[in-house]
């Protein structure tokens, strides 16, 4: 018998790390937690690993690398963020064994009910890249006044956005908070879902290695009561979705949300990630910048110009 066949190998387990900045760092503070699969009945299974616990100074280094990527990020032009936002997609679909076995665990599935989960959230990746270059056309435009101006009205990215991920859904509800609101030029610190975070730090993973800046997604696993709270009240951070947030949490995080008037969008109990998404979650993050331009002298002829 050779002695490849004879030796037992060492199982090989994966240490799951934050991905902040284009990087992955472990929490500062050292803590971990312990991440187990869910089973078919929503019990607690095996354990899987163990998840950095991310700590407050975590999340300010996260809001630092999300404002230094926001420049050139919104600054893109739109058909650009949608041919990065498809290559994500492209990559996702190259590791979609990695991410279906992943989201199985985490959310108690099947392995065809969890392909149908990877899946779906690889198409609508593949969907809000589409938007990139369109949703201008739909929430901006020439507005009709009674005098010699243009007068027009074009979408602009809020900023750096925190979203609180979804608890249940641990991919494609992630994908649909995330996607949404990159593809409109913000830049995102995410708090993951807390009993499932490894699709998540695994999707770091992916933007890494695709064609997304360093710095335009940034992911957290851990406590969102310990995490949120900082994230809502921070001066540098403009906007938050609460779709993972239970009650008490999204009362307190958008009581903090208002010291800088930051844009919320509420959890809302209906909400399903299976439906079709709409334009919701691109346009809660888009301010609008109207801007009047003289036309010169209008006469019989027309313009002067």
């Amino acid at each position: 018998m050779s002695e490849s066949s004879s030796t037992a190998r060492l199982s090989v387990f994966k240490t799951y790390k934050l991905y902040v900045g284009g990087k992955f760092p472990r929490s500062e503070s050292g803590r971990v937690y312990e991440v187990s699969a869910k089973t078919s009945s929503g019990g607690k299974g095996k354990w899987l690993a163990n998840a950095p616990l991310s700590s407050r100074k975590d999340a300010r280094d996260a809001v630092v690398a999300a404002r230094k990527a926001f420049g050139s990020w919104s600054g893109a032009t739109a058909y650009n963020r949608g041919q990065i936002l498809y290559r994500v997609a492209e990559m996702l679909e190259g590791r979609r064994d990695q991410f279906v076995r992943e989201v199985g665990e985490a959310e108690g599935l099947s392995k065809s009910k969890a392909a149908a989960v990877v899946d779906a959230a690889i198409d609508r990746w593949v969907w809000y890249a589409g938007w990139t270059d369109k949703i201008a056309q739909l929430v901006g435009g020439a507005n009709p006044v009674a005098g010699p101006f243009f007068n027009l009205s074009t979408p602009e990215p809020t900023g750096v956005v925190t979203v609180v991920a979804p608890q249940d859904s641990s991919f494609l509800g992630l994908v649909s908070v995330i996607a949404p609101a990159i593809a409109t030029g913000n830049t995102v610190v995410v708090i993951a879902s807390e009993k499932a975070p490894l699709p998540a730090l695994s999707l770091g993973e992916v933007l890494a290695t695709s064609d997304l800046p360093g710095g335009v997604v940034n992911i957290l696993s851990g406590k969102a009561a310990e995490m949120g709270p900082h994230l809502a009240a921070h001066q540098d951070v403009n906007a938050i979705d609460l779709a993972g947030a239970d009650e008490a949490l999204a009362k307190e995080l958008e009581i903090a949300a208002a010291d800088n008037l930051k844009r919320v969008l509420r959890r809302s109990s209906t909400d399903d990630w299976n439906a079709d998404p709409g334009t919701k979650r691109m346009t809660a993050f888009l301010e609008t910048k109207t801007v009047w331009h003289p036309t010169g002298s209008l006469g019989a002829s027309g313009s002067a110009y």
